[in-house]
């Protein structure tokens, strides 16, 4: 009898130690608590994360990232994770124009995706690359003048975009300027003084008094200056008002620079494209600029966005499409199929080709598109390629290759510039937020000057 007694009793024991470990795992221990001390502070919540939490002493930041609970079968839809499928931002394109004691920065606006919303822009200074920089908010604009510099002395800049807590999210490559003082003008261009006659050609254009015989282009005054990355050994062209200013050859890397030389001061839209090595144009980017004085204005940072193209115009359903193009060497790939429903990655290679092939079964019959953006070192993105329509139904069509060059004003894919683009640009007339690849100026409105830049790539 004292044996069961005693058994009862250590049974009795064991039930209330079970119980309490059950009560305190299920109704103790499975919620979020708020951890603090007078050394540090702890906030991160048991079912997901994405606040961050601070002390005085140190910042621990939750991660970004999506929810994704169980598994699943579907062939229509997947669970993606890694950098590309977060929140990100496209990279400002930033321009400089140095003056007296001043540079004037402008930029582009910046994107965001997958959630990211571009609230305002801070500017980065320095003396040195590569910082570290003093960071000034200037709010929701796309230019900024910084005043009170030394002349002579180089200054580093870079434009970060900013989510609604001001927090940076994204940041622009470098661009440099050195402040200097205003030129000593030529008057009626002949030279006085000290000037030398080489020296008045150059502010001035001529050459008064003894001549010097006629300047040639490569003597003209600097007035722009275009960096950024292209495809290898590409060809990149820069449009002046739809005129072709000047163009260029990418070096092995894909880096490039342009420069313009001889144009009068003025207000001018600037657009750069390149072509891919099957002749392919890319979209084109559109960069507005303001020539005063004897200002130089650089802008550095250019991305041109990958050229696209298939394998195919249709494709039977069940087949794969293959997606292809070039863009910068060793860059990280994305291609979005009808916008964001489904999205697809790969990388280029040491030539900037690429190559991703996508099984249309998940595709339902008639029209699809699909555009790419690229990606180098994580953190500096493109801007989106330009569209690429196809088709599923019940048979198979390949692309011959003739149709992969194509003109860089295009709007359906049928490499010409015609009564359908004419049609779809009319569409577009002072309607409210006309597409980019539609507002060929970029200015917010479709009229006669997009018109014009149509005219100019008419192929009938």
């Amino acid at each position: 009898m004292i044996r069961n007694s005693l058994f009862k009793l250590l049974l009795s024991i064991f039930c209330a130690i079970l119980f309490s470990t059950f009560y305190f795992l299920f109704f103790v221990g499975a919620r979020a608590d708020e951890f603090t001390s007078t050394d540090y502070k702890v906030l991160e919540p048991v079912m997901f994360s994405g606040g961050f939490s601070s002390s005085t002493d140190f910042q621990l930041f939750g991660a970004i990232s999506q929810i994704s609970i169980g598994t699943s079968t579907s062939a229509s839809f997947g669970v993606n994770a890694g950098f590309l499928y977060f929140p990100f931002v496209s990279t400002p394109t930033v321009s400089a124009t140095a003056g007296n004691g001043q540079v004037e920065l402008s930029w582009t606006s910046s994107v965001g995706y997958l959630g990211w919303t571009v609230s305002g822009y801070s500017v980065g200074q320095s003396t040195t690359s590569n910082g570290p920089y003093s960071y000034t908010s200037v709010g929701s604009v796309t230019s900024s003048t910084r005043s009170g510099l030394t002349n002579g002395a180089t200054y580093y800049f870079i434009i970060n975009p900013e989510d609604a807590f001001g927090y940076k999210i994204g940041t622009s490559t470098e661009i440099s300027a050195t402040p200097a003082a205003p030129t000593v003008a030529c008057g009626d261009g002949s030279c006085n003084g000290s000037e030398t006659c080489s020296t008045c050609a150059a502010d001035c254009g001529s050459c008064g008094g003894g001549g010097g015989g006629p300047i040639m282009p490569s003597q003209q005054p600097l007035r722009a200056i275009f960096n950024g990355r292209a495809y290898p050994n590409s060809t990149v062209i820069l449009l002046k008002d739809a005129q072709v200013a000047a163009s260029t050859i990418a070096n092995p890397a894909g880096i490039f620079q342009i420069q313009v030389r001889g144009i009068s001061s003025g207000d001018y839209i600037f657009s750069i494209y390149a072509r891919d090595n099957n002749g392919k144009a890319s979209r084109a980017l559109v960069i507005p600029a303001t020539i005063a004085d004897t200002k130089v204005v650089e802008t550095s940072g250019i991305f041109i966005p990958p050229t696209l193209t298939a394998d195919k115009l249709k494709v039977r359903t069940g087949e794969f499409i293959a997606f292809f193009g070039q863009t910068v060497p060793s860059s990280d790939i994305v291609v979005f199929v009808d916008t964001n429903a489904f999205i697809i990655r790969g990388v280029s290679d040491k030539e900037g080709n690429y190559r991703i092939n996508f099984d249309a079964s998940v595709l339902d019959y008639g029209f699809h598109s699909a555009e790419t953006q690229a990606f180098l070192n994580k953190n500096i993105a493109s801007e989106l390629s330009r569209f690429f329509e196809f088709e599923v139904g019940f048979e198979t069509i390949f692309i011959e290759p003739d149709y992969l060059a194509c003109s860089p004003i295009d709007f359906n894919n049928d490499c010409l510039a015609n009564l359908i683009d004419f049609s779809i640009l009319i569409y577009w007339v002072d309607r409210a937020d006309p597409p980019s690849e539609i507002d060929l100026n970029q200015d917010g409105i479709v009229d006669i000057h997009d018109f014009s830049i149509l005219a100019y790539y008419w192929t009938g």
